[in-house]
C-alpha cells in the first residue's frame, strides 16, 4: 500500500502520522497568561531542535474552533514556559489536563495540582516532577494557520531541574525513571521495560 497525501483528508493523514510515529515524548507545558492565569497542557509533537544552544520544539496543531491554543497565546504574550517530562505517577493528571478548559480557567487549580516556584521563569513548576526545563520563547514558525496545520514553537532552555532520585552527578539515569510516551489513538507507552542497546559487532 502506498498513499499519496494529497489524495486523502486531513483526519486520515493525522492517523497515518500519529499511529506510525510512535512512541512520542510528551511535553507537559505550563505557562501564564497576561493576567496571571496559569495554563497546563500536554503536547506529543515534541523534540529537541538544538543542543548548542539548547532548544526544544513543541508543535501546536490548531483546532477548527480555536486557531491559537492557550499555551501558544500565553507564550506569545509572556514569552516563558516550563516543559515537564511526564512520568507514570502523573499519567491521570496529564490526561485530565487534555480537557477543553476555558482560557480563564487554570488547569492547575481545577485539577488541584501542587506546584513550586520556578527558578528562572514566572510560570509555576509541578511539584514532584522528576525532569523539567525552564524556557523562554525563541521563535514561532507558522507552517499554516488552517485546521490541522502546525505552529512550531522553539523554546530556549534556560535551566534544567533533575530530581536527585533519578540523577547521577549531572546526568539523568534513564533506568531510574518511568517516562510516558504517546502512541496512536488514546494509548500510551512507558519506559518501565529496560532498554536494550544494540551495537554493531566488532
Amino acid at each position: 500500500m502506498f498513499i499519496k497525501t494529497d489524495n486523502i483528508e486531513t483526519p486520515n493523514i493525522y492517523q497515518l502520522l500519529t499511529n506510525g510515529i510512535v512512541p512520542r515524548p510528551i511535553a507537559w507545558v505550563s505557562t501564564l497568561s497576561k493576567d496571571g492565569t496559569s495554563n497546563l497542557a500536554p503536547y506529543s509533537f515534541f523534540s529537541v531542535a538544538s543542543v548548542n544552544p539548547p532548544v526544544l520544539t513543541v508543535t501546536a496543531v490548531p483546532a477548527r474552533d480555536k486557531p491559537v491554543k492557550d499555551t501558544l497565546q500565553n507564550l506569545m504574550d509572556t514569552g516563558e514556559a516550563v516543559v515537564h517530562i511526564v512520568t507514570d505517577d502523573f499519567a491521570d493528571q496529564m490526561n485530565d489536563s487534555c480537557k477543553a478548559f476555558p482560557a480563564d480557567t487554570s488547569e492547575i487549580d481545577a485539577l488541584q495540582i501542587t506546584t513550586v516556584a520556578s527558578e528562572l521563569v514566572a510560570p509555576p513548576s509541578i511539584a514532584g516532577s522528576k525532569i523539567r526545563y525552564e524556557c523562554k520563547l525563541r521563535e514561532v514558525l507558522n507552517v499554516t494557520p488552517t485546521p490541522g496545520g502546525g505552529m512550531l514553537i522553539m523554546l530556549d532552555v534556560l535551566g534544567v531541574f533533575v530530581d536527585d532520585a533519578v540523577s547521577e552527578g549531572s546526568k539523568i539515569n534513564p533506568s531510574k525513571i518511568n517516562v510516558l510516551g504517546k502512541l496512536g489513538g488514546n494509548d500510551y507507552s512507558d519506559t518501565a521495560v529496560k532498554a536494550v542497546l544494540l551495537r554493531p559487532e566488532g
